[in-house]
């Protein structure tokens, strides 16, 4: 099957032959066996799991947490010509249908779907019909609470896997210790322990720890000084903001990037940036998973990172083009006490943990001995005016009252507006004293949406407005209108946080916190805490030696470009 892999490789891609490990993974998934794949960001992970769709019968599922991210792949994949499809929260039901119903009857050869997908009973059901050849999750770290980025949604890939149990997993990860590759595995339920692993060795990428009380001045200084395409992290959505209007004020061209940002505007600046029309994205965490832009040449860190895999990922976004880059974290005299700080607000007392159960409990008028399932919006700044508490205690709390069973603390999180007409497409053109720009705004929703009599389809009003040429404010003007009009329902973003008692309510005596809530989280995230310290103030040891030991790469020569090395040369 070698010349197959390799044939399908030349014809679709043009590459004559597969770099790393690329091979032992497709034909260990070919045999059917159950792998995880260890890959550095730019190593090519893709090609992994599409060349083998290619190769075997039936259809590869792709687990993805990013939308903009499988929709970019399915983009490249029929530009390809290869039969692929993603499933998304902004598509209507009869898109969803209708896609899976294709799959079905062999007319995809690679399916995306985020994980929230995999609970919808429609998938469920229209998945036990289809011809899995084998499954694919991307970002695999997220299914274990070892990584640093646990999402509770891809839990229910174990369920998949029931309906699925002779399809083979693949499961890749750019960023994994010795305990994750071991949790992840075990989640996935991994008949026998199968793991393929890539170097994490850059030899083109500079790790630099830069110690400044003046951190502004500092990043101008940076960029001044060197050229090409930059990520500059910061933590907040404020800072990503203040920070690209600094930069561009200074005369370094700037946009930002942060989760709050409508579909639109993220898919804007972000495509700015990649067209290099601004040379700086300011970007909290939220950006930069699965952006394939090979020629950036510096990652700049303004503030401390929680984790030493969440820095490692960001990092390594500079150079996938082989050539010399930077990864440059500013280091000040207060980041300890921010990054300790951080650790100690996301594990309140056990006894804080209780008295917010309780006045929970209070706040909804719940009494002990019943409320199991009751579900209550939540306001937060109310609670935490009525009780004394910071926000940040109270978050923390509810994690760890999610984690040990007692509550459900999650958002209806709808991001984007969401519209169906109420009157049908005949009355429609019958309708009388709109004004033009209503009119247009009408035109344009007809065009670029389908389903909208019959079902709730996800909008964007700035895309409306780019195509009706007219601001977004305009357009919700227009929409609001209609809506008080009986034309149509239309319902704005919402982030809208909810609990619900999940079991019945006790004292807060009685309340158990097990261990894998409270205590091992607690010893992990401070192992977590004291490798980010130990790679901050190391003054001895190669950074790019550091972090591959972190990873389990103990051997590794000292890389003699990073600001230790240089130190010592």
């Amino acid at each position: 099957m070698k010349e197959t892999y390799s044939a399908i490789l030349k014809k679709y891609w043009g590459y004559d032959s597969f770099r790393g490990i690329q091979q032992d993974i497709i034909e260990s998934v070919c045999s059917g066996k159950d792998t995880l794949g260890l890959m550095p960001t730019g190593g090519g992970k893709s090609i992994t799991f599409q060349v083998p769709a290619l190769a075997m019968q039936g259809v590869c599922l792709v687990v993805s947490p990013l939308i903009a991210l499988m929709k970019d792949q399915v983009a490249n994949l029929r530009k390809r010509h290869i039969a692929s499809a993603a499933i998304t929260s902004d598509m209507s039901r009869y898109d969803i249908v209708s896609t899976l119903d294709n799959a079905i009857f062999g007319g995809i050869k690679i399916l995306y779907v985020s994980p929230e997908r995999l609970s919808s009973e429609l998938f469920l059901n229209k998945l036990s019909k289809i011809d899995v050849s084998f499954i694919t999750i991307d970002e695999a770290h997220c299914i274990t609470q070892w990584g640093y980025d646990f999402r509770p949604s891809y839990l229910a890939i174990s369920e998949v896997r029931k309906l699925k149990p002779d399809s083979p997993i693949l499961a890749l990860t750019a960023t994994a210790t010795e305990d994750v590759v071991e949790d992840i595995q075990c989640q996935l339920g991994f008949r026998e322990p199968n793991v393929f692993r890539m170097s994490f060795h850059r030899e083109n990428l500079a790790y630099v720890v830069r110690h400044t009380d003046h951190k502004e001045s500092e990043l101008v200084h940076i960029l001044q000084r060197t050229e090409g395409s930059s990520i500059v992290y910061v933590r907040t959505r404020n800072d990503s903001c203040t920070i690209a209007h600094f930069l561009s004020n200074n005369g370094i061209p700037a946009t930002y990037y942060h989760a709050g940002l409508s579909v639109y505007d993220k898919d804007t600046r972000q495509r700015e940036w990649q067209k290099d029309k601004v040379r700086v994205m300011v970007a909290t965490n939220a950006f930069g998973m699965g952006i394939d832009k090979p020629n950036v040449r510096l990652v700049i860190h303004l503030l401390c990172p929680d984790s030493l895999e969440a820095y490692f990922q960001e990092a390594g976004r500079a150079g996938r083009d082989g050539n010399k880059s930077y990864a440059i974290l500013l280091f000040g005299k207060n980041d300890i006490v921010t990054l300790r700080r951080h650790f100690t607000d996301r594990f309140p007392k056990k006894e804080v943990v209780s008295r917010v159960y309780e006045h929970l409990a209070c706040f909804f008028s719940v009494g002990v001995g019943s409320g199991t399932n009751l579900s209550f919006n939540f306001d937060m700044d109310k609670f935490c005016h009525n009780f004394h508490y910071f926000p940040t205690t109270v978050t923390a709390s509810l994690e760890i009252l999610k984690l040990s069973g007692y509550l459900d603390y999650s958002f209806d999180n709808r991001q984007m507006s969401h519209i169906i007409f109420l009157i049908d497409r005949d009355n429609l053109y019958l309708l009388r004293n709109n004004t033009s720009t209503t009119d247009s705004v009408i035109e344009e929703l007809l065009r670029l949406y389908g389903g909208l009599f019959t079902s709730l389809v996800s909008i964007d009003e700035g895309l409306i407005a780019q195509y009706c040429n007219i601001t977004r404010a305009e357009v919700q003007s227009s929409l609001i209108t209609l809506s008080q009009r009986g034309i149509i329902r239309y319902i704005p973003p919402q982030n809208t946080p909810y609990i619900r008692f999940v079991r019945t309510r006790v004292d807060p005596e009685n309340i158990i916190i097990p261990p894998a809530a409270y205590d091992n989280r607690l010893s992990k995230h401070k192992s977590r805490e004291q490798a980010v310290e130990g790679y901050l103030l190391s003054t001895d040891l190669c950074r790019s030696q550091y972090l591959l030991s972190y990873f389990g790469e103990a051997d590794s020569d000292p890389c003699r470009q990073c600001d230790v090395c240089l130190g010592k040369h």
